[in-house]
């Protein structure tokens, strides 16, 4: 007799991905998204398939996703997907795969000042070479701005013009971080509306858990301090090295942007109370 096997699951689809930015605030979409009833992220925050290796399998990535169920206990639909920021940098041909197996697919991107973002990325460079701030030179962090890791997550244009070259541009939203510190219940109504999903459930939740800063790696009720700011010397190379780049965004995404070519940074708060818990704090520091 003919050994049984488990009958395979059943393919559906992925809903909706997240693809950056690096040090954007995917973080605290994330935490607001996996507050939904519609919403599941079965893998967590950041999965890291599509830019793990080279040879991918978009059936497997499918698998991966599939929720427990795709009904919420009210009966409503429940989508599914993932937030990978580092998704920014693929490759059209992984990117084409991606569609092919899932053409409908919703998508998302949070962008974020790339002058502050070079900077937040610096800093996380230097904790991962387990140097202080005042031990780096100017030069070092130069070196790390210019750096081609550093680059390619900046490069906005890059990552639009290619996820626009393969999916339809109505199919990605593109959301500033700006609007998540000013506005955060606007962007979530907007990225409901995006995904399918009811917006009355964010609708419904306080304004303290909106403004909450979500800082990843950190347990329940830690304050953290705040990073340095930007160093005045390293203005000036960060302003040429991303200011054109920001006027082309501009006119592409129809956004004022003269905040962010004038090098002006955002305004300094506090120190932040983290508010992840367990799951969350597996996502690296990508957010």
């Amino acid at each position: 007799m003919a050994p049984m096997h488990a009958e395979s699951p059943i393919l559906t689809t992925v809903d909706f991905l997240g693809i950056g930015a690096q040090k954007g605030g995917t973080t605290w979409l994330y935490h607001q998204l996996a507050r939904h009833p519609q919403v599941a992220f079965p893998r967590g925050k950041e999965v890291h398939y599509w830019d793990s290796a080279d040879d991918r399998d978009a059936d497997e990535w499918v698998r991966l996703l599939q929720p427990a169920s795709r009904r919420s206990t009210t009966g409503r639909p429940i989508k599914t997907g993932e937030i990978t920021p580092a998704y920014a940098t693929l490759s059209v041909e992984k990117i084409r795969a991606i569609r092919h197996r899932c053409p409908d697919l919703r998508l998302f991107i949070s962008l974020r000042n790339p002058i502050e973002r070079g900077w937040s990325a610096a800093l996380m460079g230097l904790a991962r070479a387990q140097m202080l701030v005042h031990e780096a030179s100017d030069q070092w962090f130069l070196d790390h701005f210019r750096s081609a890791a550093s680059r390619a997550r900046g490069d906005y244009l890059g990552c639009l013009d290619r996820w626009w070259s393969v999916f339809p541009r109505e199919q990605l939203l593109v959301l500033f971080q700006d609007d998540i510190a000013a506005r955060p219940a606007e962007v979530l109504d907007t990225l409901a509306t995006h995904l399918g999903i009811d917006a009355a459930e964010f609708a419904a939740l306080p304004a303290t858990a909106l403004r909450e800063v979500v800082v990843p790696g950190l347990g329940d009720d830690v304050v953290s301090a705040m990073p340095p700011p930007l160093r005045p010397s390293l203005l000036r190379p960060l302003v040429d090295l991303y200011g054109g780049e920001i006027a082309k965004l501009e006119r592409l995404t129809g956004r004022d942007l003269s905040a962010w070519r004038a090098g002006r940074p955002a305004p300094h708060a506090g120190p932040r109370k983290t508010s992840v818990g367990g799951a969350t704090q597996a996502a690296d520091a990508e957010a």
